[in-house]
């Protein structure tokens, strides 16, 4: 079986004063799922606890998301959450700066054929 993508959606979150980098990728990843109404597991006839869900999250400063946070806001599938240098931090001159974060979420079943 091989692994195949069906989708990927994209997301952003911030967290405006706290400078809270988990914090905004969850909002990243829920900005992401708001945008999908399709139920790719039904589908395909296949169950929810099936979907590998593959989450790329782009922040300033990725040592500084809880991956495992993340990964909660999925009520089911095989969750993997990986944070890399991306996003952008805006300074603000009464504080520390706002927080942008960015999801790509890639949604994939293993299918069958080679």
């Amino acid at each position: 079986m091989a692994k195949t993508r069906l989708l990927t959606e994209f997301g952003q979150g911030t967290s405006l004063r706290r400078q809270d980098y988990t914090e905004a990728a969850v909002r990243a990843v829920k900005d992401a799922l708001w945008h999908n109404s399709i139920n790719l597991a039904e589908l395909f006839g296949r169950e929810k606890t099936d979907m590998i869900i593959d989450v790329e999250i782009g922040a300033g400063e990725p040592d500084q998301v809880d991956v495992a946070k993340v990964a909660e806001v999925f009520p089911y599938g095989q969750v993997s959450v990986n944070a890399v240098q991306g996003g952008l931090d805006v300074p603000r001159p009464d504080g520390a700066p706002t927080v942008i974060a960015v999801a790509a979420i890639s949604v994939s079943f293993e299918m069958g054929g080679a």
